[in-house]
């Protein structure tokens, strides 16, 4: 087994290493954060799409829809039930407004949904808290070795050249 950083478990790793693996890992998790982020903010983006799409469809449905469905309703009411056409001209209308007032609820519905969704609000929240935990991590204690096991640190020239 190794490390993230592929040094062996339980091998001593050096203060740098240590740094570059907690650097590494803080950079992933920021990466995440963004990601999240990122689809929170196109879910709700679908949904303000969805919301407006169906008022569209809505207003739409009502402009287009009147002259030709009322008068085929109109029409058809008159031939089965033989009352006086400009009642049924009427009653073919009021069904057109219930269809355009079902489908302005259903994008009220999705407005609503995609209002309350606090995507990036909810990752700012995560991040803070991460930071928070960070703040107030502190180093795992050492065992202290005595002293004549202290490992000995070798001085190591470097050129200038």
């Amino acid at each position: 087994m190794s490390a993230p950083d592929g040094s062996p478990v339980g091998a001593e790793r050096s203060i740098g290493q240590l740094f570059a693996s907690a650097t590494t890992e803080m950079s992933a998790l920021v990466h995440d954060e963004i990601a999240l982020a990122k689809a929170q903010l196109k879910q709700d983006v679908k949904r303000g799409a969805a919301s407006g799409g169906a008022f569209s469809v809505a207003g739409v449905l009502l402009l287009f829809s009147l002259p030709m469905l009322n008068f085929a309703l109109a029409y058809g009411i008159r031939t089965w039930s033989h009352w006086n056409l400009a009642i049924c001209f009427l009653l073919s209308f009021a069904a057109n407004v219930l269809v355009a007032v079902a489908l302005a609820l259903i994008g009220v519905v999705f407005a609503k949904k995609a209002k309350k969704s606090k995507g990036p609000q909810k990752v700012a929240a995560s991040v803070k808290e991460t930071a928070g935990v960070l703040q107030n991590a502190k180093p795992h204690p050492r065992p202290e070795l005595p002293r004549d096991e202290v490992p000995a640190i070798e001085a190591v020239a470097r050129s200038t050249s």
